[in-house]
């Protein structure tokens, strides 16, 4: 049996990563450190198969000009539904052989105890995440506290700067749920030039507080250092920081966008066979329980909840802290991937130019 390690960004740089037999690439902090205690260690405890962790801010664009390159040097990596499927149409990804899959532990074949959505062609659902936005509850008192996306945007009841993701998705989403539109309708606005302009002007009024973040790790540390009084976030970082560094943080679900995240096998990958057992393994029911005991992100299959997931602490429930808990969602907003396949590269053209003015 090989010898089973992790290696870190840090050895790869110093030449040891000729030693992994599979490279994951994934988003780093809380999250990279949750695949990686649920799936990377154990896959390698199971197989013997040396495996190394490598983060990125987002992996899609790190793994696309790589395949256009001709020099893959990652064999799974963890991405955003849309840029599965985008990245799929454009031939980046090898496709997912979907009968493959591990069944439930009852016999239920993968396809039927997976929701709705969570597998495509060349992506498996790991987890079901969400955008919010959440405050540091040391940093106001009694019963005045942010709690809709509206307040979000309220500059005179809530002064002080805001955090909020550098990129068109998500933020455009919410922009518009925070000027009042119904999850229902937001793409069917969001899909007029009209409604566009809506969203951008709802971004003006609080464009001169907003201070931008890029990767995942950011917001915790944004509320922790006081830069922002509150800022937009993935869910989970912020659940990490408040149970495992104790930070005052509370999480504001009106107004989220949740979204599936996907394992994903790049075109020409080193270790194809190889990645594609670790996905096996990774999504099975007991791999995506096991990633739920780490961070408050979903399992994407039925068969993960049959009993109830407790966090690594050994106490906290779960369920009342995922995105997709009943109370959770009354005014969530599901992610449209064939909005974002569609629409992608035109109004992050018009983010950026509209950041620039």
């Amino acid at each position: 049996m090989k010898k089973t390690l992790i290696l870190t960004t840090a050895l790869i740089s110093l030449g040891f990563a000729a030693n992994a037999d599979v490279t994951v690439m994934s988003w780093g902090g809380a999250y990279g450190a949750a695949q990686t205690e649920a799936h990377v260690k154990p896959w390698m405890a199971a197989t013997g198969n040396a495996t190394i962790m490598v983060d990125s801010d987002n992996p899609a664009p790190a793994i696309k000009a790589m395949v256009e390159a001709g020099n893959v040097t990652v064999d799974v990596a963890s991405v955003e539904y849309a840029d599965a499927i985008r990245l799929c149409d454009e031939g980046i990804l090898e496709p997912i052989d979907v009968a493959s899959l591990p069944p439930a532990p009852d016999g239920t074949p993968a396809t039927e105890d997976f929701l709705p959505g969570a597998i495509t062609e060349c992506g498996v659902s790991t987890d079901i995440w969400s955008n919010v936005f959440a405050y540091d509850a040391s940093k106001f008192t009694g019963d005045n506290v942010p709690k809709t996306a509206a307040d979000f945007f309220d500059l005179e009841k809530f002064p002080g700067k805001r955090g909020l993701r550098k990129g068109a998705k998500a933020v455009l989403e919410f922009a518009l749920l925070g000027d009042g539109v119904p999850p229902s309708e937001v793409y069917e606005v969001l899909n007029t030039p009209e409604g566009v302009d809506r969203a951008f002007a709802k971004l003006d009024t609080i464009k001169g507080n907003v201070v931008w973040w890029e990767a995942g790790a950011q917001p915790p540390q944004l509320l922790a250092d006081g830069e922002v009084v509150m800022t937009t976030a993935y869910n989970g970082r912020i659940f990490n920081a408040a149970m495992t560094e104790g930070k005052p943080f509370v999480i504001v679900w009106d107004g989220q966008i949740y979204e599936n995240e996907m394992y994903v096998v790049p075109k020409g990958a080193p270790n194809k066979d190889l990645a594609m057992d670790f996905i096996r393994y990774a999504t099975s029911t007991e791999g995506l329980r096991a990633q739920a005991q780490q961070i408050s992100y979903g399992p994407a299959r039925k068969s993960s909840f049959a009993e109830p997931i407790i966090f690594k602490d050994g106490k906290t429930v779960m369920a009342p802290h995922l995105p997709t808990a009943p109370e959770n969602l009354g005014n969530a907003l599901e992610t449209s991937s064939d909005f974002w396949v569609d629409h992608d590269a035109e109004l992050n053209e018009r983010f950026q130019a509209w950041l620039a003015r």
